[in-house]
């Protein structure tokens, strides 16, 4: 797809692309020709999907070891891709904890915040004066569509996708006429790690989305922003739930989300 890597190439940075829709996007992105830069921590699984996409797509990729739990790590990523164009930035790492908020442990919390939050906070930060220069590229947020939303049961992590969503929604409010494109993910059910994490068991999930075609379908609305949904059936229950009075949906989802004791 020359158009789409001439504005948003040549190099796009994936953050989380050891797993799930991190590994989703780098197939996807391979697949438009751009050259990659993956960033996670597990550097065995991005070294083996660096060797498939080099081999399928004849791409260039970099493999950078980032921890995002540690509050200088987004400064040492940018320092470490900073002899490239990079021209996407898929801010896309994160997890989640479900279960009574107390329960959840607080140093937890404070990774997640870190991972979450602040790594999209600096991230943006750094890249953005490049992207406006540049008059061209793009920005992708995974946030949740629990974000859009109170999530009881999910409150720690649907608060910190709620930042994301309002992160993304003001630089695409900022970035209006730059050139430089805005899109905050707010992905439903999604073929990944993390629900299994989480305590649910995949096999009996529904509605799953596969990570490629989140991906996929994200990048192809990446200039319709704000924010985007790629799964059917959340956009429509999520828009369902939010045109109701809010003390009636976040009681619904109460019941909805609430463990078995």
């Amino acid at each position: 797809m020359p158009a789409f890597k001439d504005q948003y190439g040549p190099v796009a940075l994936v953050t989380g692309a050891s797993s799930g829709i991190g590994v989703g996007f780098a197939e996807e992105l391979a697949s438009r020709g751009l050259d990659l830069v993956l960033a996670a921590r597990r550097v065995d699984r991005m070294q083996a999907l660096k060797d498939r996409l080099v081999a399928e797509h004849g791409i260039a990729v970099r493999v950078v070891e980032s921890d995002l739990t540690k509050p200088d790590a987004p400064a040492a990523l940018v320092a470490a891709v900073a002899d490239l164009e990079v021209g996407l930035v898929v801010s896309n790492a994160g997890f989640g904890a479900k279960g009574y908020y107390e329960t959840i442990d607080a140093d937890l919390m404070a990774e997640m915040l870190a991972v979450n939050c602040h790594a999209p906070m600096q991230l943006a930060h750094a890249f953005m004066p490049a992207l406006k220069a540049r008059g061209k590229g793009g920005l992708v947020l995974t946030s949740s569509v629990e974000g859009l939303m109170g999530g009881p049961y999910s409150t720690a992590y649907a608060a910190t996708k709620a930042l994301v969503i309002a992160l993304g929604e003001g630089l695409w409010g900022e970035l209006q006429g730059t050139g430089v494109d805005v899109l905050t993910l707010t992905p439903g059910a999604t073929e990944s790690e993390a629900a299994a994490k989480q305590g649910f068991d995949p096999s009996k999930m529904q509605n799953v989305q596969s990570a490629r075609d989140c991906a996929r379908l994200t990048l192809d609305n990446l200039a319709n922003g704000p924010t985007y949904c790629p799964n059917d059936h959340y956009r429509a229950l999520f828009e369902q739930m939010l045109a109701m009075p809010r003390k009636q949906a976040l009681l619904a989802m109460a019941q909805g989300m609430k463990p078995k004791d």
